[in-house]
């Protein structure tokens, strides 16, 4: 049983048809990636997903049960955590304290205090920076804190959201390392990303999304392979 199941989705803003019938799997233990031009509905299939946005059509299951429609808050406390596009870190609240919201719902503190030291062992720059306002810091940084958070929820399923965008090239290396690393530990991940090159090399299989609607789906070692793809996405013309 897939540990992520959409079938059939479909998301409406208004008059505009967001998604159209998506349907995809993620198996526990995966790095799933969903990439696409802008505006092809990626950031609207994660928010669909978290509950941030309602399905007019279509089911999301996890874990075998369908939480289409459910509150996000409920979500969250399944083990389905997002770390969304542009961070949305607390600016005004300190790196420990953001650290401290993604373990709101726990009631463990030994394993909090256990998880937190190990965020912080992946991202050694917030350990430096834990007295420090969110807002203070660099982008990269900001993006660090924002995986660390969630990682805090101790996710079953983690979705990132774009975790590339707007960064330098040494830092985007330095955060799929870092993903590569919370996926070899066990962490299951749905992530979207426009930097189709380094999402392929990460993820065991992918999703390409147009308009709406998939329309490629398989390995991700083959589609980086696929001459549309590579001429689409990775700015390969052969």
């Amino acid at each position: 049983m897939a540990l992520l199941e959409l079938t059939g989705l479909d998301v409406h803003y208004g008059g505009i048809h967001a998604l159209r019938g998506v349907s995809l799997e993620v198996d526990a233990g995966e790095v799933v990636c969903l990439i696409g031009a802008n505006g092809a509905g990626k950031t609207t299939t994660l928010r669909a997903i978290s509950g941030l946005v309602k399905p007019t059509a279509g089911a999301v299951k996890f874990g075998g049960r369908l939480i289409t429609g459910m509150p996000a808050h409920q979500i969250v406390a399944l083990g389905l955590v997002q770390a969304p596009e542009g961070r949305g870190i607390f600016a005004n609240m300190s790196v420990d304290e953001n650290l401290e919201i993604g373990a709101y719902l726990r009631r463990d503190p030994a394993g909090v205090a256990r998880d937190k030291e190990h965020a912080l062992s992946l991202f050694p720059r917030l350990k430096e920076r834990l007295a420090q306002n969110a807002g203070t810091l660099s982008g990269g940084e900001q993006q660090m804190l924002a995986i660390a958070r969630a990682l805090l929820t101790r996710p079953k399923l983690l979705l990132l959201d774009e975790p590339s965008l707007g960064l330098a090239p040494q830092i985007v290396a330095l955060i799929f390392k870092i993903v590569r690393t919370i996926a070899a530990e066990g962490t299951t991940i749905l992530l979207v990303e426009q930097n189709a090159h380094m999402a392929l090399k990460v993820a065991q299989r992918a999703y390409v999304l147009e308009v709406g609607e998939i329309v490629l789906a398989g390995p991700a070692a083959q589609l980086a392979n696929d001459d549309q793809i590579r001429k689409a996405y990775l700015g390969i013309h052969d």
